[in-house]
């Protein structure tokens, strides 16, 4: 229940914690059951406007204590579109929170006599901020009158009804045994009002003793030549209630007009006294019959700058220094550079010693010399540099001092220096590099920049985009140095022709020329041969592939592998030196243990590249495997990697670890869109439609009874690994079910016909397609799905044709053609085996007939599409089953796609952690009205 959508009012109560907080729709419309289990419901007479003039109103509403009611609060600001009445009470509950968390909260008596909390002491900051909230009140969150039985209505004063409800808030929280120890008295522990009328002159005391109304504020000022005339802090007075009205101490004992109040000489004293508790250096005030300025000590100076400041700005006094005086010394950390440049730049991070870290102060961002880090060492806590005066916090003189850091693995420290901060004792702080370290950053942190010139190589027959001849310029620039990188644009953007440019770079210096070995799925052999023929005649290709292969005689040129013939010969391949080894469509090995993977990594190369339009589909350990291949050692051990970036990222959402990642990789991994201004302003536009379709009778029936079956089974496992596969059991065979029921029965010879809304759809929006003159691809991930759905169009008489993970290679050559040739308009693939290397710009129609779990794998396969060579629009159709879990599915995809930007994780096993009660609410068939 959404309690969001609900109108929220208070009624003050005494003591303030008998306060009530109350429900209504905003409308005036009865109530649903749900919310009698928060509190009372009843009725509830309001002055608003419902339907025409200001006037009082009886509306249904559901009264909750406040001390139950600040929790379902404060929890609504994670509610979308809450009511304004909502939203607003749900920022007054998290101040109080706040202010209670941070301990402003005071014993008193209430007007009647019962024992009440508070809040306070305030300080400026508080006070605005409880204006700035009555200043936003809607109408609606105070339309309890003051006096319902009046002629004329009147609404509650808007700042007095907050502090009244911050008062309840404060009035339940601190109803603990501490509570007795804090006061003395055992009655301001209990939530049952207790009768203290005895204690009112006590609680008159405790307030004017910290809720003066005045607070205290410092101004430091120089009276001479600071190198010889310490620093005085004079006394400033801030009113509360006015907060801009501000004195100096001396106008108070003078008697001037301050207008701070006829009790402000008492007040200033108090707050002195309250100020002397945070910092006691303000003590030596105290012993002045009129507190006006204290001359500081370096002591005293030392401590304001080593945390005293901070301090007394949590407690609302504020220190303000001379403007002649910076505060701009900071400290960074420096990796230090070998002396000279090596060779071979990444094998110099696989294997040099660990590098040195040092600190290095800088003033205003430029860095200090040693010998002005010497002198900040020694210095008093101001000091004179560069003609100016400097504050010098006594961490900042510690670091001066004690400069050397443990040093760091090579590739640890180059991480820092790319990310720009790096942890040392628990703070997260800025990171330079000074030699040739630095200037390797500054040229490989962009990877899509660079002062390198833009010249297509010779022996290309074509013409390169200028994004293409970008990441021309990154992959030979990240090879020249040693590195690998992976080439990760969107598919269709032309990787193929990159890395056909880059062979051609290489092979005119002799230190990079040699054979470049191409694995790739074997669905996209003849494509790679093909470009191959057509933008570099000039170079050999041969295909390493079936029973007559060989390497005999190789010396130059390309050679085109699968990744299954890679594994089943991977001591041939590895006997070889590559000049480069470029792994097509990566995603294929992004297992590390699978035997596909280690044989790749067996093969030696001088340089390695990758190639996917999705680096994460599933987890980040994904990324870790291709880029330990690309560039060994970046992201240190998988365990390391886990530790530091994935559990941070994908468990906790830790949004600056994301961003951190982001920039470690970025040099190493290039990745544009269709979508990127400038990257492909020639593609013809594309769409996207969900249809939503009901189920059939038999389908929801089929479905409620797959959940009620599987649900028991898996309340009845016993074992962690029993539940999981249990739980992809119910995914699969409910996805299966919204698909048609002869699907998830396995009736492959059955009648199709009137029992699935989505085939009947499929069958319409052909239909239409082809009177057009138009193509298809229809994607789904499940092949016995698909062979159910050629048999169909076989039956209607529409031509179609189907290509799936058994396909062999010469026939999906052959499919890929007659649908080119437009023999044949509809093509119907398996989602992994023609997701991916597929040149299909005939289709200018696209339908997922099921959703995958992860949106870039949908994307890859719209990309068959849309791609460079399309010309028509492309219209891209996605079957949903409403009210199903493929509804609340497309709902999560949305969510992941966000992530997916920064560095992806979760897929379909992530479901398997669910809850009975959470998977019960993802599976469960809702019926829409």
């Amino acid at each position: 229940m959404r309690l969001g959508r609900f109108a929220v009012v208070f009624e003050p109560g005494d003591p303030p914690r008998a306060g009530t907080v109350s429900f209504y729709d905003p409308a005036g419309h009865a109530l649903p059951e749900e919310l009698d289990a928060l509190g009372e419901c009843g009725e509830l007479d309001l002055a608003l406007r419902l339907d025409g003039p200001v006037a009082a109103w009886t509306v249904p509403a559901c009264a909750v204590p406040v001390g139950d009611a600040d929790r379902q609060l404060a929890g609504l600001r994670d509610d979308d579109a809450p009511t304004p009445a909502a939203a607003f009470w749900s920022a007054v509950a998290v101040t109080g929170l706040h202010l209670a968390a941070r301990g402003r909260v005071l014993p008193g008596v209430s007007p009647q006599g019962w024992d009440a909390w508070r809040v306070g002491p305030l300080d400026v900051a508080d006070v605005e901020r409880i204006r700035a909230l009555a200043a936003a009140m809607p109408p609606e969150a105070r339309a309890i009158p003051v006096d319902a039985g009046a002629e004329h209505l009147t609404l509650p004063e808007p700042e007095g009804l907050v502090r009244a409800f911050l008062d309840a808030v404060a009035d339940t929280l601190p109803r603990t045994p501490a509570a007795t120890w804090l006061t003395g008295d055992p009655r301001f522990a209990g939530l049952d009002p207790e009768p203290v009328d005895d204690l009112r002159d006590w609680a008159r005391e405790v307030s004017a003793g910290v809720d003066t109304g005045l607070r205290v504020a410092l101004r430091l000022e120089g009276r001479g030549d600071l190198g010889s005339t310490p620093l005085a802090a004079v006394v400033r007075l801030r009113s509360l209630a006015d907060p801009a009205l501000v004195a100096n101490a001396a106008a108070l004992w003078e008697g001037d007009g301050h207008g701070l109040g006829e009790q402000a000489t008492f007040g200033a004293m108090l707050a002195v006294r309250r100020a002397a508790v945070v910092w006691p250096p303000l003590e030596r005030l105290l012993d002045h019959a009129a507190p006006v300025e204290l001359e500081l000590l370096d002591e005293d100076l030392v401590d304001l700058l080593g945390g005293a400041q901070a301090r007394l700005a949590a407690a609302g006094i504020d220190v303000e220094w001379p403007p002649g005086i910076s505060r701009e010394l900071a400290a960074r950390v420096l990796v230090g550079s070998p002396p000279e440049r090596p060779a071979e730049v990444a094998e110099f991070f696989r294997s040099a010693a660990p590098l040195p870290l040092s600190w290095q102060l800088t003033l205003a961002g430029d860095a200090l010399t040693d010998d002005e880090m010497d002198l900040v060492a020694k210095s008093r806590p101001i000091v004179r540099l560069r003609d100016r005066w400097v504050a010098v916090e006594p961490e900042l003189a510690r670091r001066a001092r004690e400069r050397q850091l443990p040093p760091r693995r090579a590739y640890d420290a180059l991480a820092a220096t790319l990310i720009a901060s790096t942890e040392v004792e628990g703070e997260r702080v800025d990171v330079v590099a000074d030699g040739w370290l630095g200037a390797l950053r500054e040229r490989i942190a962009e990877p899509d920049a660079g002062p390198e010139p833009l010249e297509p190589p010779a022996g290309l027959h074509g013409t390169l985009r200028e994004y293409q001849l970008r990441g021309l310029r990154w992959l030979e620039r990240m090879t020249s140095l040693g590195f690998g990188g992976c080439l990760a644009d969107d598919m269709g953007l032309g990787k193929t022709v990159t890395v056909i440019s880059l062979h051609l770079r290489r092979q005119a210096e002799p230190a990079t020329a040699g054979a470049t070995l191409v694995v790739c799925p074997a669905s996209v052999l003849g494509n790679w041969e093909r470009e191959i023929r057509r933008f570099a005649p000039g170079a050999s290709v041969r295909r390493f592939h079936g029973t007559a292969r060989s390497l005999d005689g190789l010396t130059c040129g390309f050679v085109l592998t699968s990744y299954g013939t890679m594994r089943l010969d991977a001591g041939s391949l590895a006997g070889h030196e590559w000049g480069l080894v470029v792994a097509d469509e990566a995603q294929y090995v992004k297992n590390r243990l699978s035997g596909t993977a280690k044989a790749l990594r067996a093969i030696p190369a001088r340089a390695r590249v990758a190639l996917t339009g999705t680096p994460v589909e599933n987890n980040l350990s994904e990324l870790w495997t291709i880029l330990d291949w690309t560039t060994p050692g970046l992201l240190d051990s998988v365990g390391a990697f886990r530790a530091t970036w994935a559990r941070p990222i994908e468990v906790d959402r830790d949004g600056p670890a994301a961003e951190r990642l982001s920039r470690l990789v970025r040099p190493f991994l290039l990745r544009r869109r269709k979508s990127d201004p400038g990257i492909a302003p020639e593609l013809p536009p594309k769409t996207v439609t969900d249809h939503l379709v009901s189920l059939t009778a038999e389908q929801a029936a089929l479905y409620q009874r797959v959940v009620a079956d599987v649900l028991a089974e898996i309340r009845a496992s016993t074992t962690t690994i029993a539940r999981r596969g249990l739980v992809l059991k119910l995914l699969v065979g409910l996805k299966q079910v919204c698909n048609h029921p002869a699907h998830y029965l396995k009736e492959p010879h059955a009648p199709l016909t009137g029992r699935s809304e989505k085939l009947q759809l499929l069958d319409d929006l052909l239909e239409t397609i082809l009177a057009e003159d138009g193509a298809a691809l229809v994607f789904t991930q499940y092949v016995q799905m698909a062979r159910l759905l050629q048999r169909h169009l076989a039956e209607r008489g529409v031509p179609a044709q189907l290509l799936h993970g058994g396909t062999p290679v010469p026939q999906r050559e052959e499919l890929v053609r007659r649908f080119q040739a437009g023999e044949v308009p509809v093509f119907l693939l398996s989602l992994r085996a023609a997701g991916t290397g597929l040149n299909l710009t005939r289709a200018d129609h696209v339908v997922h007939y099921d959703r995958w779990w992860n949106p870039a794998v949908e994307e890859q396969a719209t990309d068959r599409a849309y791609r460079i060579g399309q010309t028509r629009p492309v219209q891209v159709h996605r079957l949903i089953a409403q009210g199903t879990l493929e509804d609340r599915i497309a709902d999560l995809l949305e969510a992941k796609r966000e992530l997916a930007d920064a560095v992806l994780t979760g897929g379909e096993t992530a479901l398997t952690e669910l809850s009975d009660a959470e998977l019960l609410r993802l599976v469960q068939l809702r019926h829409e009205g």
